[in-house]
């Protein structure tokens, strides 16, 4: 990258959430808190720290339902030192036994961060609805009780059964040499059995008839999300997918911004999201509100939804949301931690690399008739799921708005 003095790293390995046992919920996410906790040659966190931050780097990690990806940004002249920092942590980790116990309470903290953040747990609660007890629903950080459980043997087999090459994908970007990064990658990684790919459960979840969930807490504020199927990243229909959700909700021009805040002051928070999976996907749209007002907010969400299912999107709006997608895809590829992503994620999703100029032109072919379409598709009274959080004993009390 020109003009970048930073050089980003993320080494990703094609495992998470989705791959564990139920025994084992939250494996993922405690191994990866785990790697960061000492090795033979730098024994505490402290020191695995220490060593990027005196150099100004941030090192970090993440873990999805599907993936976990460990990260590191420096600048770039220290690269190297970098990638041997993070191969050594996922090579040579000890997991101590005390250092285990310690972390085992910060996930713990890290669930009744959640719990007790009703903004973020609805949407644990609206994935479990959803999802019906497929893993693909469970919350990634685990339980308490599947979190209490875990053995040092749990993780350690784990690891050994997932970090491997065959599920490993290394993106580097900014300052670098594509040589040296690869020379650096065989000698780290090469000496390692390739392992075997990635197997998922697929998922099977079928639902004929809306789903409702209230969860009553005597909150200030109601927590309404709405469940939604939506389509796998493979499917090729996948930009205008991205379409649907820039309509609803990418800026404050977009249409929940203007009709629920602007127009009618029923929330400050509102907005959507699409999930894709390798085989399924999952829409979510979301509003905090006044408890008086919520059967309003509900009702004008709905409508919004079925806007886009009844009515093609005007040609001014579509070229205006293709302008923002593009836009923000430029933006957002400014930073070298951000192209490294890119590279990764297509790497992982689709087996090669899809320049933004790419995905640019597959954006500007999406058509309004396309967009109606699959919101006619996806957009049904029977395959849509609410949540609410808030202070309404009546479990029943919103039914008749999903009729």
């Amino acid at each position: 990258m020109d003009h970048v003095r930073s050089a980003s790293l993320i080494i990703t390995f094609s495992t998470g959430a989705r791959h564990e046992p139920d025994e084992h919920a939250g494996v993922s996410h405690f191994l990866e808190h785990m790697v960061f906790k000492g090795t033979a040659d730098r024994p505490d966190p402290i020191t695995i720290t220490r060593e990027i931050e005196e150099v100004g780097g941030i090192l970090n990690a993440g873990t999805s339902r599907e993936n976990t990806n460990y990260w590191v940004k420096v600048p770039a002249l220290h690269l190297e030192k970098a990638f041997n920092v993070l191969a050594d942590m996922l090579l040579n980790s000890t997991f101590r036994q005390e250092e285990m116990e310690k972390e085992r309470w910060v996930i713990f903290e890290e669930i009744h961060g959640i719990h007790d953040t009703p903004d973020d747990y609805i949407h644990d609660v609206i994935d479990d609805l959803v999802w019906d007890g497929n893993p693909v629903g469970r919350p990634i950080i685990g339980t308490e009780d599947t979190i209490g459980k875990m053995t040092r043997d749990d993780i350690i087999s784990y690891m050994n059964a997932n970090y491997h090459p065959n599920r490993l994908v290394i993106s580097a970007a900014g300052d670098i040499d594509h040589d040296e990064v690869v020379r650096m990658t065989e000698k780290t990684f090469g000496h390692m059995p390739a392992g075997k790919p990635a197997v998922l459960e697929p998922c099977f979840v079928t639902q004929t008839a809306p789903k409702l969930k209230v969860m009553e807490r005597q909150t200030e504020e109601a927590h309404i999300c709405l469940g939604l199927p939506a389509i796998s990243y493979l499917d090729k229909r996948r930009q205008v997918q991205d379409s649907i959700d820039a309509v609803l909700s990418s800026g404050m021009s977009s249409r929940l911004f203007e009709e629920i805040r602007e127009r009618r002051g029923l929330a400050y928070a509102v907005f959507s999201y699409f999930r894709g999976y390798q085989d399924v996907g999952q829409g979510v749209v979301y509003a905090g509100t006044d408890p008086e007002k919520v059967d309003e907010t509900i009702t004008a969400v709905i409508r919004e939804l079925w806007k886009l299912r009844d009515d093609p999107v005007p040609a001014e709006e579509l070229t205006r949301t293709k302008e923002l997608r593009k836009g923000r895809i430029s933006m957002g590829l400014e930073d070298s931690r951000a192209v490294a992503g890119w590279l990764g994620s297509q790497e992982l999703h689709f087996a090669e690399i899809l320049t933004p100029e790419q995905v640019m032109e597959e954006i500007d072919e999406v058509t309004s008739e396309e967009i109606q379409e699959l919101a006619g598709e996806l957009l049904q009274p029977e395959r849509m799921s609410l949540a609410v959080i808030g202070p309404f004993p009546d479990q029943d009390r919103f039914r008749h708005l999903l009729g």
